[in-house]
Formats: structure tokens, sequence, C-alpha cells
């Protein structure tokens, strides 16, 4: 059984007395440990697709199953402890607290789960170890790099064992070097955590770290590729 199955999906949204369709017939199945990149130009409908698959969206019509769960059927409450048990979000602009160091940061998922203090700081130091911040843990954001403070975004993201990470345009904000170690960290915690990444972006050469590429076009599936790097 895929982790993620999506059968038929439709989102569209009212405009101005009419309906403003973004994705049509969206079907495809992602598997428990895969590297999927989704890429498309602006507008294209994929941070839509992301969303949906972030349980942070419903479709207007169609069928998502997400590990063996139909998605469509669950509550606001259901669909929330999805997000925060099995899912971790990476964006572009970090989102991180200014005034809080890296390690409070990444403890904030643990917050809202209600986990005790002391584990929450030894999980929070565990996941900046996996990302290579062990030094920087008490850093403000405007004292790291903006690659650091994507590091600090991608540990608060795993820190709760979330067995797949999205990561919407994550090197947006990154010059070309920051880029690819990013990608190169996104791409062991796949290959070495057996972490399901699924990575939204419009740039050919970082939809070329993941090992699997879909294309949109149009709010439509324009292409669906292994990549054998």
């Amino acid at each position: 059984m895929a982790l993620i199955e999506l059968k038929n999906i439709y989102k569209s949204y009212p405009l101005d007395g009419f309906e403003l369709e973004i994705l049509k017939n969206i079907s495809l199945k992602i598997e428990k440990g895969e590297f999927v990149a989704i890429m498309g130009p602006s507008g294209s409908g994929k941070s839509t697709l992301m969303n949906i698959l972030g349980c942070l969206d419903t479709p207007t019509s169609g069928h998502y199953t997400l590990d063996g769960k139909p998605v469509e059927s669950l509550s606001s409450d259901e669909l929330a402890e999805i997000r925060n048990k099995k899912i971790g979000f990476v964006f572009q602009g970090f989102n991180l607290l200014s005034r809080t160091t890296a390690l409070e940061n990444v403890e904030l998922p643990m917050v809202y789960a209600n986990t005790p203090s002391k584990e929450r700081k030894e999980r929070a130091k565990k996941a900046l170890e996996e990302v290579g911040l062990s030094e920087r843990i008490n850093h403000l954001p405007n004292q790291l790099s903006g690659g650091q403070q994507q590091r600090v975004a991608i540990a608060r993201a795993i820190v709760g064992g979330a067995p797949i990470v999205f990561a919407d345009e994550p090197t947006g904000n990154l010059d070309t070097k920051m880029s690819i170690e990013i990608m190169q960290l996104f791409a062991k915690l796949n290959k070495n955590m057996g972490r399901t990444i699924i990575l939204v972006t419009h740039e050919e050469d970082i939809a070329r770290f993941a090992r699997r590429i879909i294309k949109i076009v149009d709010g439509q599936i324009s292409s669906d590729v292994g990549n054998n790097k």
C-alpha cells in the first residue's frame, strides 16, 4: 500500500461568480521512503498540491489516502493530529521566532504536543546535531546565516519523528552554495534516516537532488519520471 495516494483530485476557488480551477484530475502515488520533487512555474498549482498533501487544505473533489487513512473523511482535530505526528514542514521563509534561540525554536512543536521539558530539550539537541548545528543551539536567528536558519527549520520539522517532510521552495532565500548544502541535508535525511521527502520547487537544479520529479503545468501532471542520479 502506498504511503500517499491521490485519485482524481480537483481543487477550485470561487472567484467573481465562477469557480477558478487550480488542480485538475490529479492522480499519483508516493511510496514510503521516496524523495520526490514537484516542479512547475509560478501559478501552476504545485503549492496548492503540497498544501493538500500536507493536510493544510482539502480538495474540492477526489480522494486522498495517507498511510491507509481517507483524509477527506477526517475531522479538523484528526487532521491536526496527523500534521503533528506524521508531517514536518519546511518553508522558504524559515518561520523562526526572532527572539528565541535555535534550541527553543526546535522545541516549539513539542511544547504544543505537551512533551515534558527535559525530553523536549534532549530531542531538540539531537535534532540540531543531526543537521550540523550542535554548536549553535543558543544562538538567536539573527546570529545565524540563512543556511543555518534553514537548518534550524529542518531540525524543527524532524524533531517530533515525523516520517514525512514537506519542503516548499526551501532554498528560495539562499545563495547557490547554501542551497546545495541544504539539498544535501535533505538527501541525507532521506537516504540515511528513511524519511519521505516531498519538495516543491521551480528550479531544475534543485529538483535534480530528488529521485523522482513530477512536473505540474496548468494544474495537471505533465510528466512523472524517475531521476537516475
